[in-house]
């Protein structure tokens, strides 16, 4: 009688190393913390039209509602929102022209 040993494979877990990724970087920053709708909108509109196209600028906000206003907001005007970080109730939107 032949017995058959099925090889033993042994996969390890890869512990990486955490990543860490940094905002964009703004050439422009807009600070909107405290007003409520629509203000945030109305002041990041007339600052948009300031900067050169190209540039960023990092609005700072606590309304909630600029979580789906502002993404909507740059979709229409044809601007790049890069990203979206909350931290401490403050909102900040890197948006690109």
């Amino acid at each position: 009688m032949f017995r058959y040993y099925a090889p033993v494979v042994c996969v390890t877990s890869i512990i990486l190393p955490e990543v860490i990724t940094m905002p964009p970087e703004a050439q422009h920053t807009l600070d909107c913390k405290g007003l409520s709708c629509p203000m945030p909108m109305v002041k990041l509109a007339k600052a948009m039209k300031k900067i050169p196209g190209g540039e960023t600028l990092a609005m700072e906000g606590t309304d909630p509602g600029t979580k789906s206003d502002i993404p909507e907001w740059c979709e229409r005007k044809g601007l790049e929102l890069l990203e979206t970080t909350e931290s401490g109730g403050v909102f900040t939107f890197y948006i690109r022209k």
